[in-house]
């Protein structure tokens, strides 16, 4: 039986014309959104935005207190009691997505893959801030990108 999929209303943004110039033809529209509706349970607006290393860090400064560009960051939108969609943001940093992807001897696409799905499930409100839910978003990131045919990034 196949799973319903979810309504997605998906924008993707670039921060500036050399981040669109070097990274648009790797991570196209049609890649996000598949990415982003095989971790969706729930109807969606979500906005995908592209930054580099220095909104990055800004954004992990005024957000997380951390002073270094990350690699996701989800911002999921309170909305009114009833209204069964799910409004979010998720900003990706390729430059740091690149480095990490490289260390742990991945390529661009497959990381990203994963930081999507990750991205996704924390705007779902699924988070690994302990042990149990740690082990419970791990587990089900893995069987989203076993669907997607992707091998399991903890490994």
């Amino acid at each position: 039986m196949k799973q319903k999929s979810h309504q997605l209303i998906l924008d993707v943004q670039f921060a500036s014309p050399a981040l669109a110039d070097k990274w648009h033809d790797q991570i196209t529209r049609v890649k996000l959104k598949k990415w982003v509706q095989a971790a969706l349970l729930e109807d969606a607006t979500i906005t995908v935005r592209f930054v580099g290393r220095a909104e990055g860090r800004k954004l992990n400064a005024a957000y997380r207190q951390k002073d270094y560009a990350t690699n996701v960051l989800t911002f999921p939108y309170e909305v009114q009691p009833g209204i069964d969609h799910l409004f979010a943001d998720i900003v990706i940093c390729p430059p740091v997505v690149e480095k990490e992807a490289k260390e742990q001897n991945k390529s661009f696409l497959q990381h990203l893959t994963h930081l999507m799905i990750h991205g996704t499930l924390h705007a779902q409100g699924f988070d690994h801030e302990d042990e149990v839910e740690a082990q419970a978003m791990e587990e089900l990131e893995i069987a989203i990108l076993k669907k997607l045919k992707q091998p399991n990034p903890y490994e």
